[in-house]
């Protein structure tokens, strides 16, 4: 089946296609079908309704079934911030030095034993008969007190699960316990059904 990805976050894409291909979707971008997609304002107050946003958007202006998820981190001794806002933490869209940064500071003090946080992910695919699939991933973690490791994007450098950061995982490593690893393995479920 043919699928389209509601992003252009280039990261997002790979982990998705990375995903979704074995399992037997074709996973296809708005450049590849010809089209490009409106950039919607993501203004829902869940993870759940961001992505819904955007797979809608995306399966009306293409035709096709469109897959969006929107995720983020959230930490508990921030009262679950930056959560919906983790992309834009600090004040810029997807300026994750900025947003680490901020995220180190409003976490000084903090202890190790309250540092604890998840990755969530919440991932919508509308189909063209107004049908739609959800499912939600989760991964426990800390934050940790410096950058480590070259790999991934956004907070992976500070996000620690176990004694490595998603950033130190192998992307095979990542996908197997990662919150959009188990999103996606929630919804092939679903969509089997």
């Amino acid at each position: 089946m043919k699928i389209l990805i509601a992003t252009h976050n280039k990261h997002k894409l790979a982990e998705i296609s990375r995903i979704l291909e074995p399992m037997g979707y074709e996973v296809v971008t708005d450049r590849d079908v010809g089209i490009e997609l409106t950039d919607v304002e993501e203004n829902g107050k869940t993870f759940l309704e961001n992505a819904r946003i955007k797979a809608e958007s995306g399966c009306r202006e293409s035709g096709l079934p469109c897959i969006a998820d929107d995720s983020g981190l959230c930490v508990d001794a921030l009262g679950g911030e930056p959560g919906v806002y983790s992309a834009r933490y600090a004040g810029n869209h997807g300026d994750d030095a900025a947003n680490n940064e901020k995220l180190l500071l409003n976490l000084k003090n903090v202890p190790d034993e309250k540092r604890t946080a998840r990755f969530v992910c919440s991932i919508c695919v509308s189909f063209p008969d107004g049908s739609e699939i959800t499912a939600e991933g989760v991964c426990e973690g800390k934050i940790g007190y410096e950058y480590r490791g070259n790999n991934g994007f956004g907070y992976d450098p500070l996000f620690m699960v176990g004694d490595k950061s998603f950033a130190e995982f192998t992307s095979e490593e990542k996908d197997a316990v990662s919150h959009r690893g188990n999103a996606l393995k929630n919804l092939q479920q679903l969509m089997r059904n």
